[in-house]
């Protein structure tokens, strides 16, 4: 039994827990409300639109509740197989979740891919909430006729209006979850953030520095795995991590100027696992061309993806 199932027994009260989906067109903020609730980085972020790819789990604790939120790849009209895979893996998410959070970025609005996902939320019958992030770069009166025309779609239980950036507002759908979710043990240690292997978070972090530092020049199909992972008796990690490319002249934008830009970007990633491994960590970056990687049924594997047929 935990402290807080402990304390709740004591109190009378009982503990709550469950899964909770964050659903939403790309870009609207997902990643970075998810680090938000959790008090900690478990979801990259970064300007390039479908950065999460497989749904990542962000665990918080508030009260007597564990919610378990799922961050879901942006849902928007998929091109491609990797397009298919992530939207069917957003939808997936939120068919199996206790509670669904639709999440607008308020300064769109109801604008191409977050209109089609309102009108897909019909088919789903979980109870759901409508979160209105960017709350701040909107007018009162604006965000007000928002709400309406999201609720005149879709029954929601309650409306937020938050800022996931500065955390305005979010206190507050922590508080509503930890009451709305049901009555049961929790479903991990207290002390878990996530459930993402770190081998796999590594390679994450890592993605999420090269898409900061290229968003411009590189495709959002580039990928990266951890090969190797060395707990070194001086106390420190060597990590070994490939990022596959699909031709020579993405690798070469990788690479950068005399290498300028993989080291800015091993450096970069080194920097923040070794706070979060709480560590020294020798990172050690290559960039490997595998075409039509995308088309490779181990690769959707390796990110949490079924592969399309």
């Amino acid at each position: 039994m935990t402290e807080q199932e402990h304390d709740a027994a004591e109190t009378g009260s009982s503990t709550r827990s469950g899964f909770v989906a964050l659903i939403g067109a790309t870009n609207a903020g997902k990643s970075t409300l998810v680090n938000r609730l959790v008090g900690a980085k478990v979801s990259i972020v970064s300007h390039k639109v479908q950065t999460t790819r497989a749904i990542v789990r962000g665990i918080a604790i508030h009260d007597n509740a564990q919610i378990v939120f799922m961050d879901t790849p942006g849902i928007f009209k998929p091109r491609r197989r990797l397009d298919r895979a992530m939207v069917t893996s957003a939808w997936g998410g939120a068919k199996d979740a206790d509670q669904i959070m639709f999440l607008i970025d308020s300064e769109r609005g109801l604008k191409g891919d977050a209109e089609a996902i309102l009108e897909g939320l019909k088919e789903v019958h979980q109870p759901k909430i409508l979160v209105l992030n960017k709350v701040d770069r909107v007018k009162p009166e604006d965000l007000l006729k928002l709400a309406a025309a999201a609720n005149e779609v879709v029954k929601f239980e309650r409306t937020f209006m938050i800022s996931a950036l500065n955390g305005s507002g979010c206190e507050d759908v922590l508080d509503y979850l930890s009451k709305a979710l049901p009555e049961g043990p929790w479903y991990y240690p207290e002390d878990q953030i996530s459930d993402l292997p770190m081998r796999q978070l590594a390679a994450e972090i890592t993605r999420e520095k090269l898409f900061l530092r290229l968003h411009q020049e590189l495709p959002y199909s580039s990928h990266v795995e951890t090969e190797k992972w060395e707990e070194r008796k001086d106390g420190s990690v060597r990590i070994e991590q490939v990022i596959y490319v699909e031709r020579d002249s993405q690798k070469k934008i990788a690479l950068g100027k005399n290498g300028e830009a993989i080291k800015a970007i091993s450096m970069a990633s080194r920097k923040e696992l070794s706070e979060i491994l709480e560590q020294p960590v020798h990172l050690f970056l290559f960039v490997k061309v595998r075409e039509n990687w995308g088309d490779d049924p181990e690769r959707f594997r390796e990110m949490g993806l079924e592969f399309p047929r």
